[in-house]
């Protein structure tokens, strides 16, 4: 990990059961600053997350590979800035 990933929460899913990973992951994102990031470690590629972040919060959080197995697998989520923007052009 480089200093700047270090500095940034993270939570290590290999030491929570399968059940509760989730759960406590989507926790963390609907506490997230707008700007904020934190890390997942994990010990298998957590597509079916990503798939389920894109599903519920389409476009409002970033996902950023940094470590790809074949062990550990890390990633980064970040939750977006926002436009400032409230209408439904999405900030365009």
């Amino acid at each position: 990990m480089t200093i700047a990933e270090t500095d940034k929460p993270f939570i290590d899913v290999r030491t929570i059961p399968p059940v509760e990973r989730h759960p406590k992951i989507f926790g963390m994102l609907n506490a997230l600053a707008e700007g904020g990031a934190f890390i997942i470690i994990n010990d298998h590629d957590p597509r079916p997350l990503h798939y389920q972040l894109e599903t519920r919060y389409p476009g409002e959080f970033t996902w950023e590979y940094l470590e790809q197995g074949p062990a550990v697998w890390r990633v980064e989520i970040g939750r977006q800035q926002s436009s400032g923007c409230d209408c439904c052009c999405g900030g365009h």
